[in-house]
């Protein structure tokens, strides 16, 4: 399985970026997906999740520190899993990673992407 995120940049405080995660390998409609983030000098931590569309169920989770101000998605015609970041902060800089799940609900994850870089400017 391969995972190549991308979209990450440079961009004002209050601005918006949208991360691409493109998955390879295996059957990407199976799977949930989510996105991690690690600050410089922080662990990793969860930002958000989707299930895979067969899945019976809540479909998409959030940290608490994003909701209402990023969105997933995913598209399966292309393999691809989103994160629509609006209103972003200077905290919300970091190394953005994508990660393919274990199951359909994708709360545990077998795979990960090489991470996309996001700095917000205050």
């Amino acid at each position: 399985v391969q995972l190549q995120a991308s979209g990450g940049g440079l961009v004002q405080a209050g601005g918006s970026l949208r991360l691409s995660c493109a998955a390879s390998g295996r059957d990407f409609s199976r799977y949930g997906m989510g996105w991690f983030r690690q600050a410089p000098g922080k662990g990793r931590e969860f930002v958000a999740r989707i299930a895979a569309a067969t899945y019976i169920g809540k479909t998409t989770y959030y940290a608490d520190s994003v909701k209402g101000r990023f969105t997933i998605s995913r598209d399966a015609a292309k393999n691809t899993v989103y994160l629509q970041m609006n209103s972003l902060k200077p905290e919300d800089t970091a190394v953005y990673f994508c990660a393919q799940g274990h199951d359909s609900r994708g709360n545990e994850y077998d795979f990960w992407g090489q991470g996309t870089l996001v700095t917000v400017s205050s």
